[in-house]
């Protein structure tokens, strides 16, 4: 008997498409493979675990659509299953003039988009959080939060084991006879690899950037809410920001550093020789091209590789704060690329063939946006089935 869905891929992205499946048809047969021992070993368990609030997105964008939502699904998800979720709240501040005017563009986007969001003055500033420095003006934000990814992952796992999902690990797709009705490929930094293999996927590729993030050990009560510089919207990083974790710790980063290799996480390991010369290919096009100022994006991204260069970047957002940081595990974001236009896609994309459909750049802010984007896909699903079966 054939599984109605495999899923390839244990990430948060397939364990909540398999969520929403199964809560409009609980008798569905689902399988979840993944290449790992467990679940949230890459992207969903190494990312910052801030809900974002979403208001950075374009109003027709699909992250836009789905962020609100997605914030107050992943809070309700939480609070159903005693997960921890702390109401860190978010400021993003202003160097100068110029970045005076992208607060006013993001209250605009927050506007448009739905999500509670003020802009507040240097004085206001001060009252939530003395050790911050802004100029003149600052963006408020107190829907945003921080949970643990991997605590949210593992909670449901159980939940789907609960429901009947089967959860095969150590299994690639490579590796894989089990026998399905229809795949769902959420694969993450390989999804475009599986795609291919289906015809679809043929104008992208994905590109690894490392996200490095150091936490600070001299104590807790440094910085009492998330701050996040004002953002270069032409590209899809949110730039060295502090983030409040569950426990209180405050820890600074992501960098947006171009890695060498899919996992590129540490070192040498999970290296593949094939896939660096690939990326390598790629960065270095759009290096000399400079598309969408790459060039100058990979060349600050590397001095980040300088602990002292990164740190300084989150010192300029505060009055006061010591230097000691400590490295932890770094995360990789898989951004998709477009090969014709030599551009990253800054918004979700999904391909479908007869029986498939490819989930090809869950990208930031998925996490957050994941049961409701959830649900869309599972709509978008339905829509291709119908539209198969009436051919």
């Amino acid at each position: 008997m054939p599984y109605d869905y495999l899923i390839v891929g244990s990430g948060i992205i397939g364990m909540t498409i398999a969520y929403e499946l199964k809560e409009k048809e609980p008798s569905l047969k689902i399988a979840i493979i993944d290449k790992e021992e467990d679940v949230a070993k890459h992207a969903s368990g190494r990312n910052s675990g801030v809900l974002h609030a979403g208001f950075y997105y374009t109003a027709n964008s699909l992250k836009a659509k789905f962020t609100v939502d997605g914030n107050r699904l992943m809070k309700e998800f939480c609070k159903n299953n005693n997960i921890f979720v702390n109401e860190t709240q978010k400021i993003v501040v202003a160097k100068n003039e110029e970045e005076v005017q992208g607060i006013y563009e993001l209250q605009k986007r927050a506007e448009i988009n739905g999500v509670e969001t003020k802009i507040i003055s240097e004085d206001e500033v001060s009252k939530i959080d003395p050790n911050i420095k802004t100029y003149k003006k600052a963006l408020f934000s107190p829907n945003t939060a921080s949970v643990d990814p991997k605590d949210v992952c593992f909670k449901l796992k159980d939940v789907l084991k609960e429901k009947g999902i089967s959860f095969y690990f150590n299994t690639s797709f490579d590796d894989c006879n089990f026998k399905y009705k229809y795949l769902i490929n959420c694969a993450g930094a390989y999804a475009d690899k599986i795609a291919q293999r289906f015809g679809l996927a043929k104008d992208y590729t994905l590109l690894p950037f490392k996200g490095i993030y150091l936490k600070y050990i001299t104590n807790k009560s440094d910085i009492k809410t998330n701050i996040y510089p004002v953002p270069n919207l032409a590209n899809p990083f949110l730039g060295v920001h502090y983030t409040i974790t569950v426990d209180g710790s405050i820890k600074i980063g992501p960098t947006a550093i171009p890695a060498f290799w899919r996992e590129n996480y540490k070192g040498l390991s999970n290296f593949k020789f094939k896939e660096m010369i690939e990326i390598l290919y790629f960065e270095t096009k759009l290096f000399i091209q400079n598309s969408f100022n790459f060039r100058k994006l990979a060349i600050e991204e590397m001095k980040n590789y300088q602990s002292h260069v990164f740190i300084q970047k989150a010192k300029d957002m505060v009055k006061k704060i010591g230097d000691d940081f400590k490295p932890i595990p770094a995360g990789i974001r898989a951004q998709l690329l477009n090969k014709k236009t030599n551009e990253l896609v800054q918004d979700f994309v999904l391909e479908h063939d007869k029986n498939s459909t490819h989930i090809l750049n869950a990208v930031s802010p998925a996490f957050t946006c994941s049961f409701a984007f959830a649900k869309y896909v599972v709509s978008e699903i339905e829509k291709n089935k119908g539209n198969n079966n009436n051919e």
